[in-house]
């Protein structure tokens, strides 16, 4: 009686975590959908997205600092035993991912190009079903074949498709870091705050990628002035403001957390939302239209991820990690 007890009450704390995870997941994918919005007048107005994103990354990085120090309240030798998760974050998804993703715009459309980066959660599932040896569940193919249909729609990438080998190369090069970011992020935090994870990750990020600016490898330029935004003239450091605060430094610490508590298959589908929350911000902010297949993708994407959900919940067991996880490959008996 007492078994049957605490697992019920297992399973209950396994699902309101899932759930607080999931209220985080969706608040880091409403703030990483933002920048869309207000990055695109300071392109219009002559910044390249390499400069855009390094002052993006260092804006949300120093305004995480402060709160990661006191949040780690002197405990400075968890952020040295996280080291290798704080660079492979910084190095390969921020910065990385960023520069393989601008790399795949010069060769194809942004539409081609975001389509191809965000199959990250496919690639997780694929991986986990290599390396475990394990098939996925039926809900979790099933999740994935239709939040890639919505995420199709939503993008509706329409006759725009380029299929320049180099561009689409670079593009899932971008995938790729995607999914990296979220293994990594999912790790166990050994003591380091997601709050210190993504402020030192931003920062050295910000810092790898005005290096490679200046470097020359990729386009870097930058003006001063003022930017038309929302029918009128706008200082520069307004909408980058907005996006160092908001879709960078929320986007990222609440990203990481949540990663944390839901897994890297889970966190990534739900990630999924941050296209459809681009999609809505340009429509009401900016006045791109919003289609009618769009609203059906993005139906289809959260259909997709309450699929995924749903079997993480199902399998899930108390005292035992999800054995549908990346990473998970054995469960100890």
């Amino acid at each position: 009686m007492q078994g049957i007890q605490d697992t019920r009450i297992g399973a209950g704390v396994t699902r309101a975590s899932t759930s607080a995870g999931l209220v985080v997941a969706v608040i880091a994918a409403a703030s990483f959908g933002l920048s869309g919005a207000f990055i695109k007048p300071l392109l219009e107005s002559g910044w390249s997205p390499a400069a855009a994103v390094t002052a993006r990354s260092l804006i949300g990085g120093s305004v995480l600092v402060p709160v990661a120090i006191f949040v780690l309240r002197g405990r400075w030798s968890s952020l040295w035993r996280g080291r290798w998760r704080v660079l492979a974050v910084a190095l390969i998804g921020i910065a990385g991912t960023q520069l393989a993703y601008f790399a795949a715009l010069q060769r194809i459309p942004v539409n081609t190009a975001i389509l191809i980066e965000y199959t990250a959660p496919l690639l997780l599932v694929a991986f986990a079903w290599i390396t475990s040896r394990r098939a996925p569940g039926g809900l979790v193919l099933a999740g994935s074949a239709v939040a890639l249909a919505g995420l199709v729609l939503v993008v509706s990438p329409g006759g725009d498709v380029d299929y320049d080998p180099l561009g689409i190369a670079f593009a899932g090069l971008a995938a790729v870091g995607c999914a990296v970011y979220y293994v990594v992020a999912a790790r166990p935090s050994d003591g380091l705050p997601p709050v210190a994870l993504a402020a030192s990750g931003l920062m050295l990020g910000g810092v790898a990628l005005g290096l490679v600016g200046v470097a020359g490898l990729v386009p870097f330029t930058a003006t001063f002035g003022t930017v038309e935004m929302f029918g009128g003239p706008t200082p520069w450091w307004a909408p980058l403001l907005v996006v160092g605060t908001v879709a960078t430094a929320i986007a990222y610490a609440t990203s990481i957390t949540a990663t944390e508590m839901l897994g890297a298959r889970l966190a990534s589908f739900v990630g999924l939302l941050e296209v459809v929350a681009a999609a809505l911000y340009a429509w009401l902010l900016l006045g791109e239209n919003l289609s009618l297949p769009q609203l059906l993708g993005g139906g289809l994407v959260l259909v997709g991820i309450a699929f995924v959900r749903s079997e993480r919940i199902g399998s899930a067991q108390p005292g035992l990690p999800d054995p549908a996880e990346l990473g998970e490959l054995r469960v100890q008996q």
